[in-house]
């Protein structure tokens, strides 16, 4: 065969091959992006750690402090800007240590009259201990609670403003939890009651009230790097259809080393007493049963340069898909 022939019959080959590689490429990255396209809004994660951020500078908002007053006041004015349905809930409770405060939670609606409803919730104060810090010396100071409160309202903060840019096809109320953190350390009662008092408080009303919604997702240090979500006792047994899709669609959307498909045990949160209200509620929560909970809980690390956009990304996304999929 002549030379000069044989050579362009390779490059015909070669160029015919290289196009047969890129036309499959292009079909495996089509294919891919078939797979995630989401029905939700985009989560942003700059605006969710703003929120964060917003949060930490009042200070800790500790239960009768002004930084908690001024946060309060804050949450109330973003959320109505979002065009939320808001209101305060809440009297005068006693902790375990015999104080008394003026409880806030902060209850926001959209779509009220929808009949299909989805609850969100976090808590949105601050423990006034870091009395798990490795240093002694530092169990009696305030810390900034930017995961441990702060990631989970910021999270709810920016899917509401997304909310009310693109309705979904069902009602969202959004509950931030106030003393929820005030707890006695070592609880030993049944349901730990001198925690989460918020929801407590909540749920009596609730159930008095005849409140009713499909499920309830609670968030709690949903910004933490390297975080992961077991799927806790209660969450698994109170509600285990809304823990499969949950963590189904988390997976299915890119963020499976999140929503790890590994049980843990009874965890006492915020959902307990949702559940108890009649309204089948998980619990999304950094913990697992070998390491724990987030390595900053409760510590004067957990603080802003600890927060992870990625994570707030991953929650916020898969919550916001969650809904937007209900019919």
């Amino acid at each position: 065969m002549n030379k000069k022939l044989l050579i362009l019959s390779l490059i015909t080959l070669i160029g015919f091959q290289a196009c047969k590689n890129t036309k499959k490429t292009t079909e495996e990255a089509t294919t891919e992006t078939q797979e995630i396209k989401l029905l939700s809004p985009d989560f942003n994660a700059d605006s969710a750690y703003a929120y964060t951020k917003a949060q930490v500078d009042f200070g800790p908002r500790i239960p009768g402090t002004a930084a908690h007053q001024k946060c309060a006041d804050y949450l109330v004015k973003k959320l109505k800007s979002f065009s939320a349905i808001v209101k305060i809930q809440g009297g005068k409770t006693s902790t375990y240590d015999g104080k008394s405060f003026e409880l806030k939670n902060i209850l926001a609606s959209f779509n009220p009259d929808k009949k299909n409803r989805v609850l969100v919730t976090a808590h949105w104060d601050a423990r006034p201990f870091s009395d798990q810090d490795t240093d002694p010396a530092n169990h009696t100071k305030s810390f900034e609670a930017a995961n441990d409160g702060g990631s989970g309202v910021a999270v709810i903060l920016e899917m509401a403003r997304l909310i009310q840019q693109k309705q979904p096809n069902v009602g969202v109320d959004f509950v931030l939890w106030d003393l929820e953190d005030y707890g006695k350390a070592n609880d030993e009662s049944p349901d730990e009651i001198t925690w989460c008092l918020g929801s407590q408080y909540w749920a009596k009303n609730a159930a008095a009230t005849g409140y009713k919604a499909m499920y309830g997702i609670n968030l709690d240090m949903v910004g933490g790097g390297n975080a992961q979500f077991s799927q806790d006792e209660i969450s698994r047994t109170a509600a285990p259809d809304v823990v499969k899709k949950v963590w189904d669609i988390g997976n299915e959307i890119g963020y499976a080393s999140y929503f790890v498909n590994i049980p843990s045990g009874k965890l006492v949160d915020d959902h307990v007493w949702v559940n108890k209200a009649g309204v089948p509620c998980i619990d999304i929560i950094h913990y697992n049963d070998n390491s724990g909970f987030y390595i900053n809980w409760h510590t004067q690390l957990d603080n802003l340069a600890n927060i992870d956009k990625n994570t707030l990304k991953a929650t916020g996304q898969t919550v916001l898909e969650t809904i937007y999929r209900e019919k």
